[in-house]
């Protein structure tokens, strides 16, 4: 008794090698093997790109393998499916004829299902007259079992491969990070040596980093980048143990790490003698005190005049935005490093953190660490601990301390310090050159 299960014609189909392979591969199963469909076919979506296999054909064997009854697929069992195209459509999610027929040829291709075909070309089973089935032509599942190992083993060295491949991602990624941190450390604790070129290095390397490369391209460009690492990290290291022995033979036992400038320049500028980390309330009192309004560009000019060299083409600076574009020259410059700059604008507001630069510029060569000094006035500033007002005055008062010292103009250098100290003290009418007269500029204050 002969029963059509469903009937498509499969057409003139050429047969090539790669379909006798598979034809061969399927006659060799073991009669004893055993494999469960799922967890091959799991497998096979693993190793897809291995096998040659497409997203589309994946979808069509998902819904091959839902036509046999079993989980368990058998060696010495009949693992023959005969589904229409209309059934493996409407069970593949929908797609046109012509792309199911293209997919279908990729697992021939792949060795993952085999032609069965009837005198007739089309897909039916015969059964007996028990009910068994006799004879069936379709798709022949059975390399399921006989390339189970083969697809498990192409699995797991994608997923070995997949995993190394984000090992090395890691590294990189980490690697970077500790780079860049090592390097602003260095930058703001004053270690000697060439950031610059270390800065070239790193930069040099990072930009050989491609969007997407074989995993031993990634492996290359981490090993140089853990090379840098470990000269960088050497040479904080040594610096650190170099500072420990000279800090245990200072006279005052301070640690290398505090990074504060020499105390010249914080009696200068208002804060020497006081304790620093912790402040008091005296501290925040006479910040309160101080004049409520900006300091004059002018002003400011005339404390740090280093500044004008940093102009382009030897031009002053006219107004605000000249000179924080003088400060941005400056930062660099001094080893102050991104980080520290922008915490300071935030503290205190870019102008003042701009003013702050400038100060700091005009006497960098009394200060051990820009950085390192920087952050500490950001901190002063976060707890309403600081102002720009002091600083500058006090560069005023040592600009005309040098010039009553040379005896030039000392009674002129007379006038202006008392000046200088009265714009901190008061807000009162003032007695100063018509220069200083121009650079003060107070609209609304009597003269």
């Amino acid at each position: 008794m002969q029963t059509h299960i469903s009937t498509t014609p499969f057409g003139r189909r050429p047969m090539t090698l790669g379909h006798i392979a598979s034809q061969m591969t399927a006659k060799a199963v073991s009669p004893d093997a055993v494999a469960h469909k799922w967890q091959v076919f799991q497998d096979i979506k693993d190793a897809r790109i291995a096998l040659g296999a497409t997203d589309r054909a994946l979808a069509i064997l998902d819904a091959l393998l839902s036509f046999h009854p079993e989980t368990a697929l058998y060696g010495d069992s009949e693992l023959i499916v005969w589904p229409s195209n209309e059934q493996l459509i409407r069970r593949a999610n929908g797609m046109p004829p012509t792309t199911l027929r293209r997919h279908l040829a990729v697992l021939v291709e792949c060795g993952l299902v085999i032609r069965r075909d009837s005198p007739n070309g089309k897909r039916f089973a015969r059964k007996g007259q028990g009910g068994e089935i006799e004879q069936a032509y379709g798709f022949d599942i059975s390399p399921i079992v006989a390339r189970a190992e083969e697809f498990k083993d192409l699995a797991e060295a994608v997923r070995s491969e997949k995993k190394a491949f984000r090992l090395v991602k890691e590294r990189l990624t980490i690697c970077r990070r500790d780079i860049v941190k090592m390097i602003d450390a260095g930058i703001e604790e004053g270690v000697p040596a060439n950031w610059g070129r270390v800065q070239q290095t790193y930069q040099a390397i990072v930009g050989q980093i491609p969007r997407t490369a074989p995993r031993q391209t990634f492996e290359a460009i981490a090993e140089e980048l853990e090379g840098l690492w470990a000269e960088v990290r050497e040479t904080l290291e040594s610096f650190v143990k170099t500072q420990k022995v000279d800090a245990n033979e200072s006279r005052n036992g301070r640690h290398i790490q505090t990074s504060k400038p020499d105390s010249k320049f914080e009696s200068e500028n208002g804060l020497g003698g006081r304790d620093e980390a912790g402040g008091n309330v005296a501290d925040t009192d006479n910040v309160r005190s101080l004049p409520k309004r900006e300091l004059p560009l002018g002003i400011v000019l005339d404390a740090c005049p280093n500044m004008l060299w940093l102009v382009k083409g030897g031009g002053g600076i006219r107004n605000w935005r000249e000179f924080l574009a003088a400060a941005e020259v400056a930062r660099p410059a001094m080893g102050i490093s991104p980080s520290a700059w922008e915490e300071a604008r935030m503290a205190m507001g870019e102008q003042q953190a701009a003013i702050t630069i400038a100060a700091i510029y005009q006497r960098q060569d009394q200060i051990n660490s820009a950085g390192g000094y920087l952050r500490s006035l950001t901190d002063r500033a976060k707890a309403g601990k600081f102002s720009v007002w002091p600083m500058v005055m006090a560069l005023l008062r040592a600009k005309l301390d040098a010039s009553k010292t040379t005896g030039n103009e000392a009674e002129a250098a007379a006038v202006e310090l008392e000046t200088a100290g009265k714009i901190v003290r008061t807000e009162s009418r003032l007695e100063i050159s018509d220069a200083l007269r121009r650079s003060l500029d107070r609209p609304g204050r009597g003269s």
